[in-house]
Order: C-alpha cells, then sequence, then structure tokens
C-alpha cells in the first residue's frame, strides 16, 4: 500500500475515534446534567410548585453545572478522561462522578448563598437597632432642650432628666463612674452592668447626648469613656435618693 495513502488512513480513523470519544464525553454530561439537575428539583423541597418553568430551571443549570467537570478535573490533575480512551469502565465512573458533582455544587452553592444572606440580614438588624439608638437619643436630646412654655423649666430640668434616666441608666453611670473603659469595648461594661451588648451600646448614646457621659483621651492617647460632671452630680442625686429611702 501507498505509505502516504496508510498515513492518511491512520490519520482519518484517529480523528473518527476522537471524535467518537468526544461525543460519548459530551453526552454523558449532558445526561448526568439532567438527572442531577431532576434529583436537585425533588431534594429542594418545593412542595406544590412543580410547574415546567421549574424543571427547566434546574436541568439547565444541572447542564452547566455538568460541563464545568473537565475544568474541576484539570483543575486537580486528574486523569479520569485520558483513562477512558482506553477503558470503557472509566466511562460509568466518569458518568457517576458528573452526577454526584452536579447534586453536590447546589449544595455548596446554597450554603454559601445563605451565609451571604444571614450575614446581610444581621447587618440590616445592627443598622436598624443603631438608626432606632439615635432617633430615641434625638427625641430625648429634644426634650430636654425644649423649655415648657410657662416657664418652669428653671427649676424642674434637672429633675425631668433624672426622671427620664431608667434603672439601666444609672448602673452604667456608676460603672463609669468606678472604672475606666476604653471607647469601643462593651465586653468590660456587659460584665460589670450584666446588661446585653445592644442595650449598652443603645444606652451609652443616649446618656452622651444628655450630656452625663463623654469620651477623653487618656495620658496613653487612648480614648476612653467618662462620667462627665453633670452625669456626677446626677447620679449622687440619685443614689442619695435612694439612701434617703
Amino acid at each position: 500500500m501507498n505509505p502516504e495513502l496508510q498515513k492518511s488512513l491512520q490519520v482519518s480513523t484517529l480523528s473518527n475515534a476522537l471524535d467518537s470519544y468526544m461525543l460519548i464525553i459530551l453526552l454523558i454530561m449532558i445526561v448526568a446534567g439532567v438527572l442531577g439537575g431532576i434529583a436537585n428539583f425533588f431534594l429542594s423541597d418545593r412542595g406544590g410548585d412543580s410547574g415546567a418553568r421549574e424543571w427547566g430551571k434546574y436541568i439547565i443549570l444541572g447542564v452547566i453545572s455538568a460541563l464545568t467537570v473537565p475544568l474541576f478535573l484539570n483543575m486537580l490533575s486528574s486523569n479520569l478522561l485520558e483513562a477512558a480512551r482506553t477503558r470503557s469502565v472509566d466511562f460509568f465512573v466518569f458518568a457517576g462522578f458528573c452526577l454526584i458533582y452536579v447534586v453536590a455544587s447546589r449544595r455548596v452553592v446554597e450554603n454559601v448563598a445563605n451565609r451571604l444572606r444571614g450575614q446581610m440580614d444581621q447587618m440590616k438588624r445592627e443598622l436598624g437597632q443603631l438608626r432606632v439608638s439615635s432617633q430615641d437619643a434625638s427625641a430625648v436630646s429634644r426634650e430636654e432642650s425644649a423649655p415648657p412654655a410657662d416657664g418652669s423649666h428653671l427649676g424642674t430640668r434637672p429633675e425631668a432628666a433624672r426622671e427620664a434616666l431608667s434603672y439601666n441608666d444609672v448602673e452604667l453611670l456608676r460603672a463609669l463612674s468606678e472604672e475606666s473603659y476604653v471607647f469601643g469595648n462593651l465586653a468590660g461594661i456587659t460584665d460589670k452592668t450584666g446588661l446585653a451588648r445592644d442595650l449598652v451600646s443603645a444606652r451609652l448614646t443616649v446618656l452622651k447626648t444628655l450630656g452625663l457621659i463623654e469620651t477623653r483621651i487618656n495620658d496613653k492617647n487612648v480614648l476612653h469613656w467618662y462620667v462627665s460632671p453633670k452625669g456626677r452630680q446626677m447620679l449622687g442625686e440619685i443614689l442619695a435618693g435612694r439612701e434617703s429611702r
């Protein structure tokens, strides 16, 4: 046989074998993607929502996920695809891997999405609490700064401010007057008073707005909480009133 003709036949045979091999791999990925998408649909607890649109969405996502399996195997330096050229049983191994990959990838994506959603919800709650605390502080400040129309505020304003303080506020003032706490570190204050961290943060904002506490830098250039002279005077009057009772 002519050598050139023999070489041409070998190249043609290799090309046909390559095309059939790639076609089998592609077919396995598509079938595994469809089956994995159906499995994900039943594992998603959709209840009665079983419309064709939902079915199609899970199947399409499953096929897309299965098509990324060769990339994942390449990142792992796996020779599974090369081994399937000579060992037909590796096609079944590849099909099982694609199916597991499709089902597991959904769980991974859902876990990441749930974690991000939880962090976003927590940030929204914290922002809401800060907004409420700021509004409370502004309301209390306006009530304290607005004098009554009859002029009786000249003698009753300190009493009104004292009445606006709760038991928790008094405990915070007492704790800050007895010890020095670093600004932003609420652990020591919560341990001292036994109050919740969110409540301590909110009430500190209110007390600072009322001018009962303040922040100052100490000798070591560290910002600390301090009770203002107005706060010390009011705390002394409150404690004296309790002792007289």
